[in-house]
């Protein structure tokens, strides 16, 4: 992977992962030395200039999961009424590229979001109200609660922690990456079956995203 193409697994001072960020921008935070310790793989070395006095060209090593300095994301898990951002790619990933009516596995493109208790019905575009469907199904039921279309949910829909939000918001994550944040996981996560790490894994210790 190009440098310009690295995701850094950002935690705070804590530990709690925070967000995934740019090779640029861990740049700028090793410089503002606002990185008190790294905590993952060397995933590049950048080499400066020379010091004119010693001869010794400065290096500077970006890993994969650095923790900084400043606000601690800890707030979060004291919250009950946290809500990470709803976006269809990280619904999907959630429900393991599964419709959950049928139970098939599809592609992005051949997904859809449904709301179990519809919007016309006073549903809500909401974590705990949305679930993955193939179109088929979407259709099939329609306007309609999955009871009244005769259809049944495969698993119950939920609201993602912070920790598994950063999950379902990555890319390809690397190896040490995913373990990391399988750490900061509740124990009693669905995410816990439904990553299937060996499958996942690709060359140079990378999971795949969507």
């Amino acid at each position: 992977m190009a440098a310009s193409e690295l995701r850094v697994l950002r935690a705070d001072v804590s530990g709690m992962p925070i967000e995934w960020i740019g090779y640029e921008e861990a740049v700028k935070l090793y410089y503002l030395n606002r990185v008190l310790y790294p905590m993952g793989q060397s995933l590049s070395t950048l080499r400066g200039g020379i010091n004119a006095s010693t001869g010794v060209r400065s290096t500077l090593d970006i890993h994969s999961i650095i923790c900084t300095s400043g606000q601690s994301r800890v707030y979060l898990k004291r919250r009950p009424q946290y809500r990470p951002p709803l976006s269809n790619l990280a619904l999907f990933r959630r429900d393991a590229y599964l419709c959950l009516y049928c139970g098939g596995e599809f592609n992005v493109s051949q997904l859809s979001r449904d709301h179990v208790k519809p919007l016309s019905l006073g549903g809500c575009d909401a974590w705990q109200n949305v679930v993955s469907a193939c179109r088929r199904c979407n259709h099939h039921k329609g306007g309609r609660t999955p009871e009244d279309a005769d259809m049944q949910l495969l698993a119950v829909p939920f609201v993602p922690t912070h920790a598994e939000y950063i999950y379902l918001s990555g890319r390809k994550i690397l190896s040490d990456q995913m373990t990391f944040l399988l750490g900061h996981f509740p124990r009693n996560s669905p995410l816990h079956g439904r990553i299937d790490l060996p499958s996942e894994t690709l060359k140079g210790g990378q999971v795949h995203g969507p």
